[in-house]
């Protein structure tokens, strides 16, 4: 009997990875094929993955029994983070002074907003921690958020809402605060709302993705080292 229930827990945790990445793939080919912000992956592919485990009542142990390996990913993708570093090595030598001051900024002022609305709307302490670090990508944001006392899946869950919150309300910022140099829309956009920031910039134009993606790896790293720094002045 134990074989066959270990046999079962194989079969859905096999189903659930399969039924993710497809929602990813298809959450991706729909995108790039209409360009809605709401079909963006990072919208559509959660929506469509919770909406199929709750309707076919996937326990959540077994839908995590193969998925939990696309979460372990996320520590070799920070690795693959020095690729683009390396490939766009003239364009960190050419703006050395605009990337460090979009990667200062971008920093305290995340830490010091994501603060103040914890104070502003009285947040309970696990969400008033984990929320510190949300304009940060996700591989970034888990690792410095235990300095804080946060939570990591939540601080995820938080990390996402960020990036589609920043990729719908950039436009009109931007018109609003006249910013039009591709510099200063990249810098915005990967300080901000990190991979989904990053991926808006690449829609605006190539300069405009390159300094974004920049901008959301030091942002990053830059985050992960002062965590143990900063975490004091904010819990």
């Amino acid at each position: 009997m134990a074989m066959f229930e270990d046999t079962g827990l194989a079969l859905v945790g096999i189903f659930s990875l399969v039924m993710t990445l497809a929602c990813y793939a298809g959450a991706k080919y729909a995108y790039g094929k209409f360009k809605f912000w709401w079909l963006s992956p990072i919208m559509l592919a959660p929506l469509g993955i919770i909406s199929l485990v709750l309707l076919l009542d996937i326990p959540l142990p077994s839908y995590f029994h193969f998925s939990h390996l696309l979460t372990l990913m996320l520590t070799p993708a920070v690795i693959a983070f020095a690729v683009p570093i390396y490939r766009e090595r003239h364009l960190i030598a050419k703006y050395p002074l605009t990337l460090s001051i979009g990667v200062v900024v971008g920093l305290l002022l995340g830490l010091i907003s994501s603060w103040g609305l914890s104070k502003l709307v009285s947040l309970p302490p696990e969400l008033a921690q984990s929320v510190l670090v949300r304009f940060v990508s996700t591989p970034f944001a888990m690792e410095a958020t235990s300095s804080f006392g946060g939570v990591p899946e939540l601080t995820a869950m938080l990390v996402l809402l960020t990036g589609v919150l920043g990729m719908i309300i950039c436009g009109p910022i931007f018109r609003l605060a006249k910013i039009n140099t591709s510099l200063g829309k990249g810098a915005a956009l990967g300080a901000s709302a990190h991979g989904v920031g990053a991926a808006k910039a690449s829609e605006i134009g190539e300069e405009e993705g390159v300094v974004a993606s920049l901008t959301m790896i030091f942002t990053g790293i830059a985050m992960v080292l002062t965590a143990p720094l900063f975490s004091p002045f904010f819990i």
